[in-house]
């Protein structure tokens, strides 16, 4: 298995240092590892073999060598999505029983929180999107079904950047103003990989038609 860090997880680190909100940040990464483990032991369960593990600076990643267009590996692939967040909520659930400091059950209640918030958000490649790809890929083919999802992804990186400055500015939390430059790096990416999927599409349906020709 392959493993990968993204070195914006230091430039992450130094900026939440110099707003002091470093801890919270740490708990965020502890939680989203095991997160992410949720994922991995869930995925391993249905059989399937990791195949890379990419640290990057709000979370973690993994993928699966999977075999695609199979409805079966569709709804394993929905299943595993799921698996991360309902493990933080089940660590949040603990948490609230356990007779711990005050302060510590909170950050691990509230950082459990904001990872399944975060990943439930319907934009690909988060949870969310996984989940809601993975459910029309079951009524839809392919290239519908990454159509559909990068226009919701793309619409709802706008409504949250709206709703984030308003908050931003009330609570004066910069850490959001980062989360949301991160979804958009996150949307931007899967956006040049939706066109760059488009042209190839078109090149070979080019193809085709001078073979018919």
């Amino acid at each position: 298995m392959q493993i990968k860090i993204n070195l914006q997880i230091f430039l992450f680190i130094v900026i939440f240092a110099l707003t002091h909100q470093i801890e919270i940040y740490g708990w965020i990464m502890l939680f989203a590892f095991i997160h992410e483990l949720g994922h991995m032991i869930t995925g391993i369960l249905l059989k399937l073999k990791p195949k890379s593990l990419n640290f990057m600076p709000f979370g973690i990643s993994i993928t699966f060598e999977t075999y695609e267009y199979k409805k079966l590996i569709e709804i394993k692939k929905i299943i595993i999505a799921l698996a991360g967040p309902l493990l933080n909520l089940i660590i949040c659930i603990i948490a609230s029983f356990l007779h711990i400091d005050t302060r510590t059950k909170e950050l691990i209640i509230y950082s459990n929180i904001l990872i399944a918030l975060f990943n439930l958000i319907p934009i690909y490649p988060l949870d969310g999107g996984r989940i809601l790809k993975g459910i029309i890929k079951l009524k839809c083919n392919e290239t519908k079904a990454y159509k559909i999802i990068n226009k919701i992804s793309n619409i709802l990186i706008v409504i949250l950047t709206a709703i984030s400055s308003i908050v931003i500015l009330y609570f004066k939390n910069i850490a959001i103003l980062f989360i949301i430059i991160y979804l958009w790096i996150m949307v931007v990416r899967e956006n040049k990989k939706y066109n760059m999927k488009l042209r190839i599409e078109k090149m070979l349906q080019k193809k085709d038609e001078c073979i018919d020709i």
